[in-house]
C-alpha cells in the first residue's frame, strides 16, 4: 500500500516546541515535493511548508522563523520542525507528498497522509 504516515503531534504549551515525521511506505522510490498542510476546525486546510526538489523551502508567512521542514530523499520522509509554538498553530497537521514514483513504476500525482494533531494550551 502506498501511503504517507505522520507522527509527532500532542499536546504542548504556548513557546514549546514539537517535531512532526512523515514516513513514505517503503514502496514508494520519490517523491518531487514534500509539504505540511494544516487544518483548524472550522478553517480551510493551508499549506504551512513545503520542500520540492530542486527549490528553496517555502513556508507560510507566519510560521517564518518558528518552523523548519527538512526532507530525507534517501527514504523518502519528511519533518516539520515546530518552534515558538502558539494557541494559534493548534490544527491536525497533515503531510504531503507531490509527483511520486513507486518501485514497481506507478506514478501518483498527490498523495495525503492521515493527518496528527497538535495541541497548544496551557
Amino acid at each position: 500500500q502506498v501511503q504517507l504516515v505522520e507522527s509527532g503531534g500532542g499536546l504542548v504549551q504556548p513557546g514549546g516546541s514539537l517535531r512532526l515525521s512523515c514516513a513514505a511506505s517503503s514502496n514508494i522510490f520519490s517523491t518531487n515535493t514534500m509539504s505540511w498542510h494544516r487544518q483548524a476546525p472550522w478553517a480551510q486546510r493551508e499549506l504551512v511548508a513545503a520542500a520540492t526538489d530542486g527549490r528553496s523551502p517555502n513556508y507560510e508567512d507566519s510560521v517564518k522563523g518558528r518552523f523548519t521542514i527538512s526532507r530525507n530523499n534517501a527514504n523518502n520522509t519528511a519533518f516539520l520542525q515546530m518552534n515558538e509554538l502558539k494557541p494559534e498553530d493548534a490544527a491536525v497537521y497533515y503531510c504531503y507528498g507531490g509527483d511520486i514514483w513507486t518501485m514497481s513504476g506507478y506514478r501518483y500525482l498527490e498523495l495525503w497522509g492521515q493527518g496528527t494533531l497538535v495541541t497548544v494550551s496551557k
